[in-house]
């Protein structure tokens, strides 16, 4: 198969991207694991920051500032900068899309008051935005007659010297291995928060196979120690409770109903205040019963059905007990204004990019923002990119259908629910939100020890037809490999910063206020330290 620009992953970035490119009239395919409706972007119930000709008292200055001081001073201004001045023409565009923003008495588009920030710029679409925005790009996508190819799993990328020309999937319901060669292609797959088992609010198909697989053929990879923990997941079940509840007047209280923090601080600082009273078997609530049942039902309607039903709670009535647990990848694959990676023909965006723009701590309602504001680029960079490159169906790759029928005819059966569950469990006590050197060591022995015993693993079930242990037994590997390269840059940061604490290293030191670089040379994985201009 062939397309002028490959997309792949079909969440808010890579449908922005998607649109983009095919403004230009060129052949465009989104190939993806899951179908584009059920992506990561319809987790993001929130809000989106703008700052828009009818908000009051803000400036983009202010969210620039904002921005900046939440990454705790390792994103770039510039970065930033560009981001949040677009950030009106954005809304202004979703608005023209027809995603269905909440309006004000004005009849202007709604916007609240995000933790982290000096104002009220996140607008939103009740407690449902980033799904509202998912579907309607999705629709805008069909309306464009842009192709797709759903239930494909990313085994690798076509790749020769330093330039990718295409990648290379598992049709996922008949286990057929499939090449689609392209002159750009643009990687939007998704974060690695979900690899943490069992303690995420991501879904089990944000598995980080895609980043492991653009670092092991040379790209660079930065800041995957910032791994941030979203403080309220509905306990028992890591349902997300979106930040929009505490903007709109929820407290967090102890068993003693004492609030404890300021609820709208940056979310590390409340994750890190909500963990304490955890480990020290205390158990917090989020308390919505002082809020106007009328303001609940019109705005955080998604909220009060997820407490009732994962909880069985009414949130008008009773406490919601909440943990917190990893919700997002502030790092990913290292790239440029213009969403270029270091690999010729690859662009990112979305939750796998590194675009200097979050730092070590993102404000909630800038991810949303910044899927579209990079996936545009991404979009851009593509097409500019078609008059230098070329298809090149003669490439060797490597024989992913014999190492499938390998894998299946291996004798050594392994349980990969139960091995996900537990890799997750040893992620959230040794990598969570308070770290060390001497339990992050450990956790490495244990990865160490977990990637030999799956080399020659397989699955109980051995069909074809849609075998979705297979899926999983590949996506553990990628993750097991995932996690060492997490761990090894939290190691190396002798110091804490947002959402990275170490215990042993309580402090920020100026001389790692910089961003971590990891990248394969001669299959060592080498790590520096770059200013971030």
């Amino acid at each position: 198969m062939i397309s002028d620009v490959l997309v792949i992953g079909s969440g808010g970035a890579g449908l922005s991207a998607a649109l983009e490119a095919k403004k230009e009239n060129v052949k465009v395919l989104v190939v993806s694991k899951a179908y584009p409706t059920n992506s990561q972007t319809c987790q993001a119930q929130g809000g989106i920051n703008a700052v828009l000709e009818t908000t009051k008292n803000d400036s983009v200055e202010d969210f620039i500032e904002d921005t900046f001081i939440a990454s705790k001073n390792i994103a770039s201004k510039n970065s930033i900068k560009k981001m949040c001045e677009t950030s009106e023409d954005i809304i202004t565009w979703l608005d023209e899309i027809a995603v269905p923003f909440s309006r004000n008495e004005d009849s202007d588009i709604a916007q609240r008051k995000f933790g982290g920030t000096t104002k009220r710029r996140t607008c939103y679409s009740s407690d449902y935005t980033g799904l509202k925005i998912l579907h309607t790009l999705y629709d805008q996508c069909i309306k464009k007659e842009i192709e797709f190819l759903n239930e494909y799993f990313f085994l690798d990328f076509i790749k020769e010297e330093n330039s990718i020309h295409g990648a290379i999937f598992l049709n996922i319901q008949s286990a057929e291995v499939v090449k689609i060669f392209a002159k750009s292609v643009i990687l939007a797959s998704g974060g690695y928060a979900g690899i943490y088992e069992g303690f995420t609010t991501n879904s089990n198909m944000t598995t980080a196979e895609a980043i492991v697989k653009a670092y092991k053929n040379g790209a660079k990879l930065s800041n995957l120690e910032f791994v941030q923990f979203h403080p309220t997941a509905i306990k028992g079940s890591n349902t997300l409770i979106s930040e929009s509840a505490r903007a709109e007047g929820a407290y967090l209280v102890d068993t003693k109903g004492n609030r404890f923090i300021d609820e709208l601080s940056t979310r590390d600082e409340v994750a890190r205040a909500i963990t304490k009273k955890l480990i020290n078997k205390e158990e917090v609530y989020l308390d919505l019963r002082h809020i106007d049942t009328k303001l609940i039902d019109e705005l955080l309607p998604q909220e009060k059905i997820l407490a009732k039903t994962f909880k069985d709670i009414d949130i008008t009535k009773e406490l919601l007990p909440i943990v917190s647990v990893a919700h997002y990848s502030m790092g990913g694959i290292l790239c440029d204004e213009e969403a270029k990676s270091s690999l010729k023909n690859l662009f990112v965006c979305g939750e796998c990019a590194q675009g200097n723009i979050h730092g070590a701590n993102r404000l909630g309602g800038n991810s949303l923002l910044e899927i579209i504001y990079l996936g545009k680029k991404a979009g851009m960079s593509a097409v500019e990119n078609l008059k230098d490159s070329s298809i090149k169906e003669e490439i060797e790759v490597e024989d992913y259908q014999s190492y499938i029928e390998e894998i299946l005819s291996s004798t050594k059966v392994v349980n990969v629910l139960t091995l996900k569950k537990e890799l997750g469990e040893k992620l959230f006590y040794h990598l969570g939100v308070f770290r060390n050197k001497k339990e992050m060591e450990e956790l490495l022995e244990y990865l160490n020890k977990l990637e030999t015993s799956l080399k020659t693993a397989t699955i109980e079930d051995k069909s074809k037809i849609y075998n979705k242990s297979l899926i999983e037994l590949l996506e553990l590997k990628e993750a097991v490999y995932m996690a060492k390269l997490i761990t090894k840059s939290a190691l190396s940061r002798k110091e804490s910063r947002g959402a990275h604490f170490r215990t042993d290293y309580d402090k920020s030191l100026s001389s790692f206020e910089k961003r971590s670089v990891i990248s394969l040379k001669e299959n060592v994985d080498e790590l520096t330290y770059e200013d971030v201009v």
